[in-house]
């Protein structure tokens, strides 16, 4: 009788164990759909952000907007006024454009690209040059003149590591840098300040470009390494030959791996856009003396050939085509304006040494 009532007992156990079955199941398929769903949605979002965050900064107006700086701050327009106020304006870029600085991120969807970062690198490395040739050269009469302490301050600031990403952020040391411009564009302007100069001499400009050539020879080179060539070895040989014989001519196959193509080419892109705007302040900046060499064609022969390099890229990725292939190879066109950038550097130069 008692096992009787314990089996009637558990009737309705058996019968309700289907139901919590059928609920844990359809329970389980809405989570896992509810968190697909999300999931979806973040890579969505940040998908489109990325894309967003992609797109490259647009050219400014370089003069325009050093006078509406100047009007903005009651200064007046020296000269140097331009020429730093635009390297604070190509620096701030890399900070406030949209997504800020990219390439220190450790999140997603900064963390997922590449391209920017490139690009970022890029003009980094053009403020970096300007920056020294302030300290070292324009604002100095003289190899033994002292150098400024504002500029002193700004090099090392933006030399600082690119990817750090706290204590400190790369963020906060370039600002610091951008701030030591500024304190050095306020003595300049301040004609009852003394102790901030500008030189806008052939010499200190000549400096400028020598630099300004060796990083456009380097990203040619760089860039028609992407079909991959065999080049002859121009390192120089220490051992002499012996009479009679030839020098030994080693060759090299040169060819950019395929996952770094993207990088090299945006970061040609990045050099290529900071440094048309840092030409342009110096037009102005240098215009007397640009005038005086007979120059100022030169000077806009190279800003015109890394302007046209700027153009949109409509491929959603960078082509990679053989030289004369039927696919385009977007590493070679760059390299194409780039070389001729680099060689009316080249003509510049030796305008300013002779002309």
């Amino acid at each position: 009788m008692l096992d009787w009532k314990n089996r009637a007992g558990s009737a309705p156990d058996r019968a309700a164990e289907p139901k919590s079955a059928t609920r844990s199941y359809f329970g389980g398929l809405l989570f896992s759909r509810a968190l697909g769903t999300l999931v979806a949605l973040y890579l969505l979002v940040a998908g489109a952000l990325g894309w967003y965050w992609s797109q490259e900064p647009s050219l400014f107006p370089v003069q325009q907007s050093a006078q509406v700086a100047a009007e903005k701050e009651g200064k007046q327009m020296v000269v140097g006024y331009t020429t730093v106020e635009t390297l604070k304006t190509v620096a701030g870029t890399l900070l406030n454009k949209p997504g800020g600085y990219i390439s220190n991120d450790r999140f997603p969807p900064g963390l997922w690209m590449d391209n920017m970062p490139s690009w970022e690198y890029g003009v980094l490395v053009q403020v970096r040059d300007l920056t020294r040739a302030l300290r070292k050269d324009f604002a100095r009469s003289q190899s033994q003149s002292a150098e400024d302490a504002d500029l002193a301050k700004a090099e090392p600031r933006f030399n600082f590591d690119n990817k750090s990403w706290v204590l400190p952020s790369s963020e906060s040391e370039y600002q610091e840098g951008i701030n030591s411009l500024s304190r050095y564009q306020a003595r300049l302007s301040d004609p009852e300040q003394k102790s901030a100069l500008f030189y806008a001499r052939a010499d200190n400009l000549n400096n400028w470009l020598g630099d300004v050539g060796t990083r456009l020879g380097s990203l040619s080179q760089r860039l028609s390494a992407s079909v991959g060539r065999v080049k002859l070895n121009t390192a120089l040989k220490t051992e002499v030959p012996a009479p009679g014989q030839s020098p030994q001519v080693d060759e090299e196959v040169v060819e950019t791996p395929w996952m770094q193509i993207d990088n090299v080419f945006y970061e040609a892109r990045g050099q290529a856009w900071a440094l048309s705007h840092l030409l342009r302040a110096i037009e102005v900046d240098f215009a007397d003396v640009l005038a005086k060499k007979n120059a100022t064609v030169s000077v806009r022969q190279i800003i015109r050939e890394l302007e046209a390099s700027q153009e949109p890229v409509w491929s959603p990725m960078i082509l990679n085509g053989s030289g004369f292939g039927v696919l385009a190879n977007h590493s070679l066109v760059m390299a194409n304006y780039i070389s001729r950038a680099n060689a009316a550097v080249i003509d510049l130069r030796q305008l300013l040494n002779q002309g």
